[in-house]
């Protein structure tokens, strides 16, 4: 393919997605990323341009922005904003979390649910792609505080949803308290008991392993890319970013895989322990984030041998394998550079799009083995698809079962990136493969049903 046609395509595509969608800067970067891997496949296949399948697919079938009042501890009244954004249902009812942070704009909701549309085909499970949340930060709430603002959230976003509609998720800011009070209220208003959030209870139609997907599949996803080198994660150092759900269970799999975990992070800085963190010490990670609620720093109290560097990021601390898990844009070019420079092989996405373009380019240009969010992260929403179907049919899988098809997702996964990723000389792109893969089953299905 003619690299001039390429980048003339995809120029004059970003021009206008940006003329489209001003101001919305994590949304460009996420298309964009796309759009370079599909160019050359869009250009070799003329039906794909004559329908403008592209074009449709960055443009999200429905968004609902809405007014969050909610009454505070004090008797005070706040006001939040509210969003859902349906970006695609060709292959299924739109699938993607819910967000609440400070944070959370339209742009960060509308990168994500374009990336949960071709994470979600990856799985191969019948999955639409979604996102929405809110501005508001659970952060210092009460339970009953973080009760209410979930109520009235909830209140107006139970009309656009349903288990044939839109099946939201937790996403940061929304565990397990939040999706309890979040389905206790849509039962409430829709007078039914159904399957339309994941990440409930286990106890009350959850599935087991939910909380633990995301993490154990990012380091799965690493594990098949290490293979294709010879390489396992025994003996390897491992830093890991974030310090809630993702982080924590990526670091109990690596831990079981025989690899060594070193890192964690939050807002405020990261810890490094050089004797690792094992599994009792992992136990106090989890108490201190799920339960008390507190920060990363205080690893470094109960921990005497643990560093707490403030303000600053895990990448300058040498590693084998990197698993970015807390937020996008975390690892920058010289982040990636350092990383490099101290012998790191293998970078796994736990979060979305944690790592700049810059870091991107660098990775594939030293040949690291790099695994994008939309593949290497898609096993929180693959366990999500089969909560869907444990719902649907009114049965429950054991952890063992669900941990199988987990793997065997992953692996699939990992083989659909090696299949369109592979380039001369046998490196593996994968995110031209998880892009590609991802693209042509929705791609396909918007064909099959016309200009909708």
């Amino acid at each position: 393919m003619n690299d001039s046609k390429v980048l003339k395509y995809v120029e004059d595509f970003m021009a206008n997605v940006k003329a489209k969608n001003p101001n919305e800067p994590e949304f460009h970067q996420a298309v964009h990323e796309v759009v370079e891997s599909l160019a050359p496949f869009i250009l070799e296949n003329p039906v794909l341009m004559k329908n403008k399948v592209l074009e449709r697919m960055t443009e999200p079938e429905r968004i609902i922005s809405f007014r969050v009042p909610w009454v505070d501890d004090q008797g005070e009244i706040q006001i939040n904003k509210g969003y859902r954004v349906q970006m695609n249902s060709a292959i299924g009812p739109y699938k993607g979390g819910l967000r609440f942070h400070a944070s959370v704009n339209q742009s960060i909701l509308k990168f994500l649910a374009f990336e949960q549309v071709l994470k979600n085909s990856l799985t191969s499970l019948p999955m639409g792609g979604g996102k929405g949340g809110s501005d508001f930060n659970p952060k210092g709430k009460s339970d009953n505080e973080v009760m209410r603002f979930c109520q009235s959230f909830v209140t107006e976003l139970e009309r656009h949803i349903g288990p044939n509609t839109d099946v939201p998720a937790g996403d940061i800011g929304v565990g397990g308290r939040e999706i309890g009070f979040i389905f206790g209220q849509y039962k409430r208003l829709a007078n039914a008991f159904q399957g339309t959030f994941t990440g409930k209870g286990a106890e009350w139609g959850g599935s087991p392993l939910r909380p633990e997907a995301t993490g154990y599949g990012a380091v799965y996803f690493a594990q098949e890319m290490m293979a294709t080198k010879g390489e396992s994660f025994k003996g390897k150092t491992v830093a890991v970013s974030g310090s809630g759900n993702v982080a924590q269970y990526a670091v109990e799999k690596v831990l079981e895989l025989g690899g060594k975990p070193v890192t964690l992070s939050d807002s405020s800085g990261y810890i490094y322990d050089p004797k690792g963190i094992d599994a009792e010490k992992l136990e106090y990670v989890k108490l201190l984030k799920n339960a008390i609620r507190g920060r990363i720093k205080e690893y470094a109290e109960k921990y005497p041998e643990a560093e707490y560097h403030e303000g600053e990021r895990p990448w300058s601390v040498k590693c084998d394998i990197a698993i970015p898990s807390a937020t996008q844009n975390e690892l920058n070019g010289d982040d990636a550079h350092t990383l490099i420079e101290n012998g790191c092989i293998c970078v796994s996405e736990g979060a979305n799009m944690p790592s700049t373009p810059e870091a991107v380019d660098l990775f594939h240009e030293k040949k690291i083995l790099f695994g994008p969010g939309k593949a290497a992260n898609a096993g929180g929403v693959s366990v999500s698809g089969l909560e869907m179907s444990q719902n649907s049919m009114r049965i429950s899988w054991t952890p063992e079962e669900v941990d199988e098809k987990l793997k065997t997702i992953m692996k699939n996964i990992h083989a659909a990136c090696v299949k369109h990723g592979k380039e001369e000389g046998g490196f593996v792109n994968y995110v031209k493969g998880a892009n590609v893969s991802g693209f042509i089953k929705v791609a396909n299905a918007m064909l099959a049903q016309g200009v909708v």
